[in-house]
């Protein structure tokens, strides 16, 4: 029966245990959306201390889809041997690593951007505090193909593996959910259409990368918002993402965010549970998981097949060699 310390084989990529740092943002990027020695150290710290996988925070493909200033980019070619010097330093460690590539649409502002940020359609988010503007059918080909070379120098940069973020209310969660995507051409209406442009971005970056290189998508599963996805949803997704080339899912919030205010530990499980009942492939969960032994029996309940510990870890960077310690 496979626990927390077993390894776990993705596309060929050997994970040495199920512990898993997911994206989180730092904005310690440079103003250029480029790597700088602290983020190494942030990353290194974590790897040092026996974490199977970091996933590296959400780097933009495109300067239109900056959420913040500082944050990381890998919109350019140039950014590639500074993402590259973090990944060698990584490996040395002994862990794998993995970058989760995006685009913020609306859930960006005109302040960070100099512009007025693009979306599926101009509503407000609503996280958010201005409308938008709407992306035409030209531009959704030519963001397809943005996050495609983006998932290109994450493979050249020697990254492990590439996240596609459809989730916590960025850009391709927009099209994926009703409160946000109104349009009314074939990327907006029914499910099937507004989960159109996401599958598209899926099949070209699997396209771009190979089929032997792993691709991660990470689901936002539930917006938590009266009238946005639910659940049933997130099992309408999962398995039209695989299709696409998604090698594993990861699931998480949608449009409400990572953190549901006031939930308990591992409130994602019961959407982890409702994907993996659809799939074959294996499902990853985050949700303020903080103690071992919990997080050990979601994987020997057969509730997801990889843990993420987010908070914990940034609180503790030996969490996951405590956690190792614990369990033995």
């Amino acid at each position: 029966m496979p626990n927390l310390l077993s390894s776990l084989e993705v596309k060929g990529l050997v994970l040495k245990n199920r512990i898993v740092m997911p994206p989180m943002a730092n904005n310690m990027a440079t103003e250029e959306g480029e790597i700088t020695p602290r983020l190494v150290e942030h990353y290194l710290a974590r790897a040092k201390a026996e974490v199977g996988l970091l996933i590296v925070e959400h780097a933009y493909v495109v300067p239109m889809g900056r959420a913040n200033k500082n944050q990381l980019g890998v919109h350019d070619d140039r950014v590639i041997q500074g993402l590259r010097e973090l990944v060698d330093a990584v490996h040395a460690a002994g862990a794998r690593i993995g970058s989760q590539i995006t685009h913020a649409g609306g859930a960006t502002t005109s302040e960070v951007l100099g512009v007025i940020p693009e979306a599926p359609s101009p509503v407000q988010h609503p996280r958010g505090t201005e409308a938008p503007r709407e992306l035409g059918i030209k531009e959704l080909a030519a963001l397809a193909g943005a996050f495609a070379a983006a998932a290109r120098r994450v493979r050249a940069a020697g990254f492990d593996m590439v996240e596609i973020h459809g989730a916590h209310g960025y850009l391709l969660n927009q099209f994926y959910s009703p409160l946000t995507n109104k349009r009314k051409d074939d990327y907006g209406g029914d499910r099937e259409k507004r989960l159109r442009f996401p599958l598209e971005v899926a099949e070209a970056v699997r396209r771009e990368v190979g089929p032997d290189f792993p691709v991660f998508y990470r689901l936002g599963a539930d917006d938590l918002m009266p009238g946005g996805l639910t659940a049933e949803d997130a099992r309408f997704a999962a398995p039209r993402l695989v299709e696409a080339g998604v090698d594993l899912l990861d699931v998480s919030g949608g449009l409400g965010g990572s953190r549901p205010e006031g939930a308990k530990p591992g409130y994602f499980v019961p959407l982890a549970v409702a994907a993996k009942s659809v799939v074959q492939a294996p499902v990853l969960v985050t949700g303020g998981i903080r103690e071992p032994e919990f997080a050990d029996q979601i994987i020997r309940d057969g509730k997801a097949d990889l843990v993420g510990i987010g908070r914990a870890l940034l609180a503790d960077p030996e969490w996951a060699r405590k956690a190792i310690a614990a369990l033995r």
